[in-house]
């Protein structure tokens, strides 16, 4: 007999293959929602997601699957590729940094295989951000083995350095016809300190070096500036008072009247946080961890560790020269990383086709709409 956990699983896998073969009839997000796609020249999509963590077992995972010759994670983010190759833009969370040589490692001092870099290539990720608190796990050669790793798949990334200028300096990304610039911080290194003499390794959590920051990619021709922010506390669904009271700070910030920040985007509690739109600019309080081994909260299995939401949402172009990037559509995907099976779970598909995953999904819902998110336009497609 199949124990119910594992069936589940099963019907997942299956699930995903489905998917898979569907997929030359899906175009992505404007194909799921049956909206046509936005004018190029008007307007353009930005999809997020959670942490990616892989501990020992995902690392395991992506063994098997590569068939026991290197790493292939490739399968585990199949799940989500229409999902993220579909948006004119698309940005991940890498919490951990590479490792070299066949040392790798998971929980508690992270050292993955760089050939998840592929992988987020593959499944269609532009960029990600890298500050967290695993940042500095291998110190300066972790952060320089991940970003190397990142530049040699043509995967951007904002958040960690490899020198001065690098620190000091922007991410941008084209998206359709804007200009985007990605910035990235988190609240604290794991108890590594900083190394005195690269205070610009990682981009640390601080106000006014975040609005100064934000003003200066808008100088620079930014026509859109989004921020990620490694935050909060860890287990906790609703925001702490932190998170709302940076958020309140960030997107007050203006110049000329136009504000200085256009997206907030959360990670780091391991599970999914509530969407908010504060002083008119939508806040992804954090969006869970998109994948990671069996996760625990106090030597207890807390199955929350592996659900997610995935955001996306359309910018179109201001009416007049100078003006705001509005949002016009806001949508989030609820998703899951099925341990067993080692693959990220679209739960909204796997409903459709007859898996039993309402009670997941819903959970996912009650949460991202918590703080009001419907009432200003946020759907689930």
């Amino acid at each position: 007999m199949i124990a119910r956990r594992h069936l589940v699983a099963l019907l997942l896998t299956g699930v995903l293959t489905a998917a898979a073969a569907c997929q030359a009839e899906d175009d992505g997000p404007a194909a799921r929602s049956g909206q046509p796609a936005p004018s190029a020249a008007r307007a353009f999509t930005l999809v997020a997601s959670g942490d990616v963590i892989p501990h020992t077992s995902v690392i395991e995972r992506a063994r098997a699957d590569s068939g026991g010759s290197g790493y292939d994670f490739r399968p585990m983010f199949e799940g989500v590729r229409a999902l993220v190759s579909g948006a004119d833009l698309a940005l991940c969370h890498m919490e951990t940094v590479y490792g070299a040589n066949g040392a790798y490692s998971g929980h508690p001092v992270f050292r993955s295989p760089p050939e998840i870099a592929d992988a987020l290539a593959a499944t269609g990720y532009d960029g990600c951000s890298t500050a967290s608190e695993h940042s500095l796990d291998d110190g300066a050669d972790g952060v320089r083995r991940t970003l190397d790793a990142l530049d040699g798949v043509g995967v951007r990334h904002a958040g960690t350095a490899r020198n001065e200028a690098e620190g000091n300096g922007i991410t941008f990304l084209r998206a359709g016809p804007a200009q985007v610039a990605h910035l990235a911080y988190t609240h604290d290194t794991g108890g590594t300190p900083v190394p005195p003499d690269r205070p610009w390794i990682v981009g640390r959590t601080d106000e006014n070096r975040i609005i100064a920051d934000a003003k200066a990619a808008r100088r620079a021709g930014a026509d859109v500036v989004v921020v990620s922010l490694h935050w909060g506390t860890e287990w906790q669904n609703a925001p702490d008072q932190q998170q709302t009271a940076l958020a309140r700070a960030l997107t007050a910030s203006r110049t000329d009247g136009r504000p200085d920040i256009d997206l907030i985007l959360g990670t780091h509690a391991h599970v999914p946080q509530p969407y908010e739109k504060v002083n008119g600019t939508w806040v992804v309080y954090g969006m869970g961890d998109q994948i990671a081994g069996e996760m625990f909260r106090d030597g207890v299995p807390d199955p929350r560790g592996n659900l997610s939401s995935l955001a996306r949402f359309t910018f179109t172009k201001p009416a007049r020269p100078g003006g705001r990037w509005e949002v016009t559509k806001a949508a989030f995907y609820p998703l899951q990383f099925d341990i067993d099976a080692g693959r990220v779970v679209d739960l909204d598909r796997a409903l459709v086709q007859g898996a039993d995953v309402r009670g997941v999904r819903d959970r996912i819902r009650d949460v991202v709409l918590s703080r009001g998110a419907a009432k200003n336009g946020l759907t689930t497609d």
